[in-house]
């Protein structure tokens, strides 16, 4: 047994659901490029690490039992100022609190704010085909006009080049007025989570959302695992 199988063995005697921390240092070790976050537990802390890691940054609420966090409102964009931080933190901790009252708060994370085209990338199972990949345009895309597209895991480069070759966002990524993303660097990431899922199958699901893609190249923003809960 690895110290990833063991990661997560140990991890799901308490829980399913990995935290951001947790599922982009899989990820990371996993070859999978990623926006890095510290963890601060006071808003002072967060405006150290706020000045350590440059501005602007990106502020998140963290913990195992919140999985959508802008619906908790724990996230904080493009933060520019000290007081920007401050106040941030605050209201991500208020507002998280009121939303889930019972949720464990491990802290706030900080990262650098990217730019970029936003996409997504996920996995889950399905109860007869097994895991499913999927791949789609972010934001108000997959939101309003559901632009995604599928394929069942494992995939290769070829599949990973059609998936994103589907969307009918397609030419926004390929380029449209100045915009573009890094094509290769998706497909390979598509490539990446496909192995870590077969090589990991008691990863149920993945959510990579957003992806921040230009042609400077591909990260994960944002990230969380969920394992299955029989050890399968």
């Amino acid at each position: 047994m690895n110290s990833l199988e063991e990661k997560l063995l140990e991890i799901r005697k308490d829980r399913r659901v990995l935290v951001e921390t947790e599922s982009k240092e899989i990820l990371e070790q996993w070859g999978i490029p990623i926006v890095p976050c510290e963890v601060a537990t006071s808003p002072e802390e967060a405006l150290e690490l706020a000045h350590s890691i440059g501005f602007p940054v990106v502020l998140k609420t963290l913990s195992p039992d919140i999985i959508h966090k802008t619906e908790a409102g724990g996230v904080k964009l493009n933060l520019n100022t000290d007081e920007d931080v401050r106040s941030g933190f605050d209201e991500i901790i208020r507002s998280s609190k009121r939303t889930f009252p019972s949720a464990r708060i491990l802290g706030v994370t900080v990262q650098k704010m990217v730019s970029g085209i936003e996409v997504v990338i996920g996995v889950t199972r399905d109860s007869q085909f097994g895991h499913v990949l999927m791949f789609g345009m972010g934001g108000v895309w997959v939101e309003l006009f559901k632009d995604i597209t599928f394929r069942l895991i494992p995939i290769d480069a070829a599949d990973a080049d059609e998936m994103v070759r589907d969307v009918k966002g397609f030419p926004l990524l390929q380029g449209y007025r100045g915009s573009g993303a890094d094509l290769e660097g998706l497909a390979k990431m598509l490539v990446k989570v496909s192995d870590l899922v077969m090589a990991y199958p008691d990863i149920e699901e993945t959510d990579l959302n957003p992806v921040v893609t230009s042609p400077s190249g591909s990260v994960v923003a944002d990230a969380r695992l969920i394992l299955a809960d029989n050890g399968s």
